[in-house]
């Protein structure tokens, strides 16, 4: 790792703690800290060394995030490989995943995220991280301002065949009553459609303020859900397809305009401009403090495998 603007995630292995290289001795290291202070203080914590095996991942799991949670509306494709661990986002490797903070377009979303490598990439495939209150500096005055009021996400769900993810693998159930109780907790708007397809709509933030040290941090996915971050190429393909409005998800302003191209392509560029790459050993940890820190994927080669959990 390379430090940008003089942070870069901690970095721990077993010579830094005088211990041995073994996922027995991170745990006891885990029992021994406090993890939140930790983070507070460094916002992002790699530890390498420890030959965490994968069937050997759990014990160590439930010191790094001891409440995980269930993807439940999440919008990235996800295989769930465990006691609510999942894979990370399935997009094709020869892509770059820009930066985010999870689920930070939901009423609810993880404080805190833990990636482990169980198969590294060939090449490439560095999680990149960016220290978000640097992002939010980092953007123009005008396009910081535009975003003051928040944005209004949509999202046009199937009911299991059509473009995009099913409202069954979105929200983790077959009920649609469960999907009406969990929508009204999160004060979405919500309508069901023809071939039992599902639209929400719901106004967010844009930046939120940590609990802990008051800091304001960029906060919202505005670029990865406008038109503007599919390409010129894919873009046009689909506009001629449908309008903007009905694709898989879209967003505008929280008054329903529309998001200009050139603001949502500097906030996607300004977030990779100023991120720093981790990238992976086969039983690396990563974990993050999802509001100090946004995060995303280079492209890479070879089997690539890195699993995700989340905790409040």
């Amino acid at each position: 790792m390379s430090d940008r603007n003089g942070w870069a995630p901690a970095e721990v292995g077993p010579g830094d703690i005088g211990t041995d290289a073994t996922p027995e001795a991170l745990v006891a290291h885990l029992d021994a800290i406090d993890l939140d202070a930790l983070l507070v203080r460094e916002k992002a914590v790699v530890f390498r060394g420890f030959k965490v095996p994968a069937d050997g991942l759990d014990p160590v799991l439930d010191r790094l995030l001891p409440r995980r949670l269930a993807y439940v509306h999440g919008n990235s494709p996800r295989t769930k490989v465990g006691s609510n661990v999942y894979t990370s986002t399935e997009y094709p490797q020869e892509y770059t995943i820009s930066m985010h903070n999870e689920m930070s377009y939901a009423h609810a979303w993880p404080t805190r995220l833990t990636f482990y490598c169980a198969v590294a990439p060939a090449t490439g495939g560095a999680t990149p991280v960016v220290d978000a209150a640097l992002w939010l500096e980092s953007l123009d005055d005008e396009v910081r301002e535009a975003f003051r009021s928040g944005v209004r996400y949509t999202q046009n769900l199937h009911g299991g065949r059509g473009l995009g993810k099913s409202w069954q693998d979105t929200f983790e159930t077959e009920d649609r009553d469960e999907v009406d109780a969990f929508l009204k907790e999160a004060d979405a708007d919500w309508s069901w459609g023809p071939g039992n397809s599902l639209m929400v709509s719901q106004v967010r933030h844009s930046t939120v303020r940590h609990p802990d040290t008051g800091t304001e941090v960029w906060f919202n996915q505005s670029d990865q859900w406008h038109p503007a971050s599919l390409g010129d190429e894919t873009a046009k393909a689909l506009a001629q397809i449908m309008p903007a409005s009905e694709l898989p998800q879209y967003v505008t302003f929280a008054d329903g305009s529309p998001i200009p191209d050139a603001y949502v392509l500097q906030v996607r560029d300004r977030g990779l401009e100023n991120a720093v790459d981790v990238d992976w050993h086969e039983g690396d940890l990563l974990v993050i403090d999802n509001l100090l820190v946004g995060h995303g994927r280079r492209p890479f080669t070879g089997p690539r495998r890195v699993l995700v959990a989340m905790s409040d």
